[in-house]
C-alpha cells in the first residue's frame, strides 16, 4: 500500500481539532487524560487517521507515564521512526507508516522482550474491540 497523501483541509475535515493538532501537526495530550491510557480493553488499535493497523492490546502495558504504552507494533513495517530534537530534548518519534501521523515517541525503557516503550496519544489511536454487538448477540 502506498502513502496516503491529503492536504491540511481534507484532513481537518476528518478529525477533531484535537485529532488535528495531535496527528497532523505533532502535538502531545496531557498525560493520565487520553481515551486509551488506562483501558484493558482487548482489541488492535488502528491509526486515526488512515485505518492501518498499529498495535495489538496484548502488547500494552501500564508504563505509568500516562500514555498508551506498547512494547512493539503488530509488524515494523507499520511504524517509521525520526530524530525529533524539539522541545531541547532528543527523542525518537513515531508515526503511521501509510499515512505519517504523528504518534508518539519510542524509549529504549520498556519491558522484555523488546525493550521498548512505545508512548503514543491516544488521539492517535482507534481501538477496535473482538466485543459483538447487540445485533450479532440476539436473532
Amino acid at each position: 500500500m502506498g502513502k496516503l497523501n491529503k492536504t491540511d483541509r481534507e484532513w481537518q475535515r476528518e478529525l477533531s481539532p484535537e485529532e488535528f493538532r495531535i496527528t497532523r501537526q505533532k502535538g502531545t495530550e496531557a498525560p493520565f487524560t487520553g481515551k486509551y491510557w488506562n483501558t484493558k480493553q482487548e482489541g488492535t488499535y488502528y491509526c486515526r487517521c488512515c485505518g492501518e493497523a498499529l498495535f495489538a492490546s496484548e502488547t500494552k502495558f501500564d508504563s505509568g507515564c500516562g500514555w498508551p504504552s506498547f512494547y512493539k507494533p503488530i509488524t515494523t513495517s507499520v511504524i517509521e521512526e525520526q530524530e525529533d530534537t524539539s522541545h531541547g530534548m532528543l527523542r525518537t518519534e513515531i508515526l503511521c507508516h501509510h499515512c505519517d501521523a504523528h504518534l508518539g515517541h519510542v524509549f529504549p525503557d520498556g519491558p522484555e522482550p523488546t525493550g521498548l516503550r512505545y508512548c503514543v496519544n491516544s488521539a492517535s489511536l482507534e481501538l477496535k474491540t473482538q466485543e459483538k454487538n447487540d445485533e450479532d448477540t440476539y436473532p
